[in-house]
C-alpha cells in the first residue's frame, strides 16, 4: 500500500498528502526514541549541562577508526589507550570523590563518563605531547583524563604537562592531586590567557566560548605557537567551521567525528581535528 501510494505522489502534487500520516509516523519513531529516555536520565543524572555520557560500542569503535587516522597509528593501539583510560580506577575514585565534595556535587554525577574524550586520552599516550592546552575546562573532566595520560607518559619517561584556562573561578574542582603534578588552570579570559602562554603548542583544545567568533579568535593567536605537527580539536565543530576553515588557511587536514551517546537523550557533540599528517608517534 504505501509503495503504492509513493508511486502515485510522484505524479500528483495533491496524492502526496495521502502520505502524511506515513512520513509522520517514520519522523516519530526516530525521535520519540531520544524522548522515552529523558524520564529516566531525570530520575538517575543531576546534570543541568554540559553532559557526560558513555559513547555507543559501535560509535567507539569509530572513533579508535578516527584517532588511528589522525595520529597515523593504528586501530589496536588505539582501542589498548581506551580500554586503559576505562580500567583507570583510580581516576574514576578520584572523580567521584571530587564530585561528592565539591559544591556542585547536586548538579554532577559522580560516575566517570568519558565520550570523546577517550579520543583526547589515546592521542595524548600516542602523540606524547609536551605541552597541552584545553580552553574551558567546565568541572575539570577533560583535564583529568589529559592529565592522566600525561602522568602515564611521564612513568614511561616523556615528560609533558596540560595548561587549562576558564573564565570561572570556580571551574576545574576534579582538578586536583596527583593530576595537577602535570596540570594547571590559568583563571580569566582565554584569550588573554592564550596571548601570554609560551609555545610550542603540541596538542590544543578548544572548548571554551562557544561563539564562533571567539572559537576563531583562538585559533587566530595560537597560530604562531603550534609546534610543526601540533593537532588542534575543536569540541564545538558540530555546531560551526571555525576550525575547518583554520585548516584550510593554514595547509592542514581536516576531520570530524560525530559521537553517538549509549542511552542518553543527548544527540552527541563531536571532535573536529585539524592535523598535519603524517603526524608522528612519540615526543617532537
Amino acid at each position: 500500500m504505501i509503495k503504492a501510494l509513493k508511486q502515485m505522489a510522484k505524479t500528483s502534487p495533491v496524492r502526496r498528502f495521502y502520505l502524511f500520516p506515513h512520513r509522520f509516523r517514520t519522523a516519530w519513531s526516530y525521535s520519540v526514541r531520544n524522548l522515552k529516555r529523558i524520564p529516566g536520565w531525570m530520575i538517575h543524572s543531576n546534570e543541568c549541562d554540559n553532559f557526560n555520557y558513555d559513547l555507543a560500542e559501535l560509535n567507539r569503535d569509530y572513533l579508535a577508526s578516527f584517532i588511528a587516522v589522525v595520529a597515523d597509528s593504528d586501530v589496536a593501539k588505539v582501542r589498548g589507550y581506551f580500554d586503559e583510560l576505562l580500567s583507570d580506577t583510580a581516576l574514576k575514585d578520584h572523580i567521584a570523590r571530587m564530585t561528592l565534595s565539591s559544591e556542585d556535587r547536586y548538579v554532577a554525577d559522580q560516575r566517570a563518563k568519558y565520550a570523546r574524550r577517550l579520543g583526547w586520552y589515546a592521542l595524548v599516550r600516542i602523540l606524547k605531547p609536551k605541552l597541552v592546552i584545553e580552553t574551558g575546562i567546565d568541572k575539570g573532566l577533560g583535564s583529568c583524563v589529559l592529565a592522566a595520560a600525561l602522568l602515564r607518559n611521564v612513568a614511561e619517561g616523556f615528560p609533558g604537562s596540560m595548561i587549562g584556562t576558564d573564565i570561572n573561578p570556580r571551574a576545574g574542582y576534579l582538578l586536583n592531586p596527583p593530576y595537577t603534578q602535570v596540570a594547571k588552570v590559568m583563571y580569566g579570559d582565554s584569550i588573554t590567557s592564550l596571548q601570554t602562554l609560551p609555545g610550542p603548542i603540541d596538542l590544543f583544545i578548544n572548548d571554551s566560548d562557544h561563539s564562533a567568533d571567539y572559537e576563531a579568535r583562538e585559533y587566530g593567536i595560537i597560530d604562531s605557537k603550534l609546534s610543526k605537527n601540533a593537532l588542534i580539536i575543536g569540541d564545538n565543530a558540530h555546531s560551526n567551521n571555525k576550525l575547518m576553515t583554520f585548516a584550510l588557511q593554514t595547509n592542514r587536514r581536516f576531520l570530524y567525528f560525530q559521537e553517538k551517546p549509549e542511552g542518553h537523550w543527548y544527540p552527541g557533540a563531536g571532535i573536529g581535528v585539524a592535523f598535519s599528517h603524517p603526524a608522528k608517534e612519540g615526543p617532537r
